[in-house]
């Protein structure tokens, strides 16, 4: 029996996740982290995609993407294969390091896509042991570059979209939003979900 079809649209912003088999460390080091960007890098010279959060941790990755033209699968196997294939030539390895297949949810509606992004965003410090003290401290995620003026670093990063998301009230700034990540920990059912390590069906 095959595979279930991966549900995607071109309209939709999906949180994935990406787990090392049996929980193991894939980025052991700064330069693996730094290899996962380069191949989201290449990746997106044959790819359109819009990447608005992300976090690299130590044994999973977390993104928030938008695919427009093509579904995400396509993506998501070139980016993981790019870095399984980096991973065992430079470790020697053997067999798969990842744990099973991507996890993919759409956040649908303008509240799950800021409060998707603000979980990804506080995963260093929502941890059982905090990797940093301040958010803005952890340089492997999109949230720092919420606390700086300059320009998106990467063409696959859009700065402008997840401010205008704030509740009404507050000004949508970058400065606003990466407030808004530190202050506050939606418990969604997204959180639910993860927190329990992802249902088997979203791994399928």
């Amino acid at each position: 029996m095959g595979r279930r079809k991966r549900y995607w649209h071109p309209a939709g912003w999906f949180h994935i996740v990406m787990r090392g088999n049996n929980r193991s460390r894939i980025f052991r080091t700064p330069e693996d982290m730094a290899a996962l960007i380069a191949v989201i890098d290449e990746c997106r010279e044959r790819y359109r995609f819009t990447i608005i959060a992300f976090c690299v941790m130590t044994n999973h990755y977390h993104l928030l993407i938008n695919s427009p033209d093509v579904p995400l699968d396509k993506i998501m196997a070139r980016i993981n294969r790019s870095f399984s294939d980096y991973y065992s030539k430079k470790y020697g390895h053997v067999g798969r390091i990842y744990e099973k297949r991507y996890y993919s949810k759409e956040a649908e509606g303008p509240f799950a896509v800021l409060a998707v992004s603000s979980y990804i965003h506080r995963n260093p410090i929502d941890t059982k042991k905090p990797m940093v003290e301040q958010l803005i401290d952890y340089p492997y995620s999109s949230f720092p570059m919420y606390c700086s003026e300059e320009p998106a670093p990467k063409s696959w990063i859009d700065l402008d979209l997840l401010p205008t998301l704030l509740p009404v009230g507050i000004e949508p700034s970058r400065h606003n939003y990466s407030l808004y990540c530190q202050l506050y920990r939606q418990a969604t059912e997204e959180d639910k979900k993860l927190n329990l390590l992802l249902s088997d069906d979203a791994w399928l």
